[in-house]
């Protein structure tokens, strides 16, 4: 009886015990409920998903005329600035071309100075031809004035028409010559005008222009991927060769399930996690809108609901969102990442948008600057041809 009575009073009491069980359940009921009610209300102002990666742009490098690859200046991983020259083609056949092209222009310059001077030639022909023919009109006149009087014979006038036609004749053909001279340049202005010379420098254009695209420039700054470029290689136009990235234009394709798309549009703003950061890095972004159709809908295989036995399956839409550049700029990320995206959806319940109007703003100069060394270049050959002909 002693042994019991103690015993009882060393262990736990039965009541004690029930009265915490009791209490831990409330209290994990109280916080299962405050959490229900929380996901509740933040579900309609709030869309979610972890079903989300970084994409981007992916530029890729192609030749624009024939040729032997000579050196490769980049390779994976590298990061490149726009106008960079990242591979460049034998400019042994440009060369070839170029040269040919200066040599057809240096020639069209010559024939077209030749026809400038037929014409001159062919407009002083005529002027002497006309001399001609009025001096015989004027001998013919006189001749017939005094063949009455019987001191030149019949003969002597026949003769003199004779002239006179003859210089008719010759006058007529000078001027025949001088409007087939015409021909070759009328309406032109200047020697530059004429189309032989227009041609013949268009050429040269190209052929410049070639020697410019033997050094394959960067389009845009970003890094290098995907190289399939080698050393000696012949390639042709189109060919692919690199790949740039632009690593500060990357946005999130978030993937929602169809019943979330009922309050989000483009403007709304969102809170992305990168898995590589984890959740303690944030980033700000923008959602631009809604894609045009489910992931299902552009696969390589679409599926066909129409046939067979039918499963329905909740269709996910990628909605795409914008990265604040700052958070880019401080916590860089890879295409491909995962993500996760919340979009604030209180901004907009005007159903699904189907996203914004802006016009794309991808462009890039360097080409033009590939144009304007070969117009300058152009612009010195002919300035050295003109030099040797006015020699």
């Amino acid at each position: 009886m002693t042994e019991q009575t103690q015993n009882t009073g060393t262990g736990p009491n039965p009541v004690r015990r029930r009265r915490r069980i009791l209490a831990i359940a409330i209290a994990v009921a109280v916080l299962a409920g405050a959490y229900g009610i929380k996901t509740w209300i933040a579900g309609d102002v709030s869309r979610g998903t972890d079903d989300a990666y970084v994409n981007g742009h992916s530029v890729l490098l192609t030749p624009q005329i024939a040729g032997v690859v000579t050196a490769i200046r980049a390779d994976d991983t590298d990061q490149v600035k726009a106008g960079d020259t990242l591979v460049n083609i034998d400019p042994s056949d440009a060369q070839i071309e170029l040269d040919a092209a200066e040599a057809q222009l240096a020639q069209a310059m010559r024939t077209v100075r030749g026809q400038y001077a037929s014409v001159e030639r062919a407009a002083a022909d005529v002027q002497v031809a006309q001399t001609a023919l009025d001096r015989a009109r004027a001998d013919l006149k006189e001749r017939q004035g005094i063949a009455n009087s019987g001191a030149i014979t019949g003969e002597e006038v026949r003769h003199a028409q004779d002239s006179v036609n003859q210089a008719e004749a010759v006058l007529t053909a000078a001027e025949k010559a001088k409007a087939l001279a015409l021909t070759q340049t009328q309406g032109l202005t200047t020697i530059d005008d004429h189309p032989a010379i227009r041609a013949a420098t268009q050429r040269l254009r190209a052929a410049a222009l070639a020697i410019e695209r033997t050094r394959i420039v960067a389009p845009v700054s970003g890094m290098v991927s995907q190289r399939r470029a080698q050393v000696g290689r012949r390639v042709s136009p189109g060919d692919a060769l690199l790949s740039i990235v632009p690593l500060d234009q990357l946005w999130v394709d978030a993937n929602f399930k169809e019943v979330q798309l009922d309050k989000i549009c483009a403007g709304q703003a969102a809170t992305l996690t990168a898995d590589v950061y984890g959740s303690s890095v944030r980033y700000h972004g923008t959602v631009e809108g809604i894609e045009a159709g489910s992931g299902a809908a552009f696969a390589l295989l679409p599926a066909q609901n129409a046939t067979g036995n039918w499963i329905k399956v909740v269709q996910r839409v990628p909605v795409r969102i914008s990265i604040d550049p700052k958070d880019l700029a401080s916590h860089p990320l890879r295409v491909g990442v995962s993500m996760r995206a919340t979009v604030d959806v209180e901004s907009c319940a005007r159903g699904v948008a189907t996203g914004t109007t802006a016009a794309p703003s991808d462009e890039t100069a360097i080409y033009d600057a590939q144009i304007k060394a070969a117009d300058a270049r152009v612009a010195k050959v002919i300035s050295a041809i003109k030099d040797a002909a006015s020699n």
